[in-house]
């Protein structure tokens, strides 16, 4: 699949109503690159116009700030924040809470002014529409998935309805772990950390919440964070349970069961 540049429609005298930021992990990570895909995927099947910033779009600078880099942070913000605004966008789209998040609520203080959905929302809004219409009988009928609550989606910008409307169209039982939504466990990505090494303490923080998803009896464990995804299949590999649970972002379950 060969996704559509912004500078190449553009040029071409187009103006695509969405522009969808990939995010770093959506774009180097081998595992989040399969998100990128199926999101893609959806896309193209609702017609929409759309396209990325390809070799232009750089880092948000959310890892950078979190980690206390605010010269680092902000160099990257007004880089991005220049280019967004020569192209007059409008409207973005990801599939990152890391991205979502500050593109949302934190570049608006240094000039950049959009609106941007997640893609689990955005999600809801297609089933809602009647845009995205699910197989009968899918593979996910039946089946119980836990949804894990990103930190960046749920605490920091109240997204726990969404993802979740999104996999009931699947037909699936959703089970809860015992802390979730508001009081719902990170994954231990957060904050920096998914570049560094954790510090020394008892047990690693996605081991714990792989247990508690592990518990529900669940036979999938979706996530809509590319992030909260690499930290629990990290999980599932400890566990053992590779061949009896899987980890997948909602949009790789919804592409994955389009009605043509």
């Amino acid at each position: 699949m060969v996704a559509p540049v912004m500078s190449d429609l553009v040029s071409r005298g187009e103006s695509p109503e969405i522009l969808f930021w990939v995010g770093c992990s959506g774009s180097y990570d081998q595992r989040a690159q399969k998100i990128t895909r199926a999101f893609s995927t959806i896309l193209n099947h609702i017609g929409v116009g759309w396209a990325i910033l390809g070799k232009e779009e750089m880092c948000t600078g959310d890892p950078a700030r979190r980690a206390g880099n605010e010269f680092i942070f902000q160099m990257m913000a007004y880089q991005n924040i220049q280019t967004l605004n020569r192209y007059q966008i409008k409207k973005i789209v990801t599939a990152c809470p890391h991205c979502f998040n500050i593109l949302k609520n934190e570049y608006p203080e240094l000039g950049g002014h959009f609106e941007v959905v997640h893609h689990s929302v955005f999600l809801q809004q297609l089933i809602d529409a009647g845009k995205i219409r699910l197989k009968e009988g899918g593979s996910f009928q039946g089946k119980k998935i836990a949804y894990h609550d990103s930190c960046y989606l749920g605490r920091a910008n109240g997204i726990y309805e969404a993802p979740r409307r999104v996999l009931e169209a699947l037909d699936a039982e959703l089970v809860e772990m015992k802390r979730c939504k508001s009081k719902g466990l990170c994954c231990g990505a957060g904050g920096g950390q998914m570049f560094k090494e954790e510090e020394k303490g008892t047990n690693r923080i996605n081991f714990e919440r792989t247990h508690e998803a592990l518990q529900t009896g669940a036979a999938l464990i979706a996530s809509a964070c590319p992030f909260c995804n690499t930290m629990l299949t990290d999980g599932i590999k400890h566990e053992e349970k590779e061949g009896t649970v899987q980890v997948l972002d909602i949009a790789e379950m919804i592409a994955s069961e389009l009605s043509l």
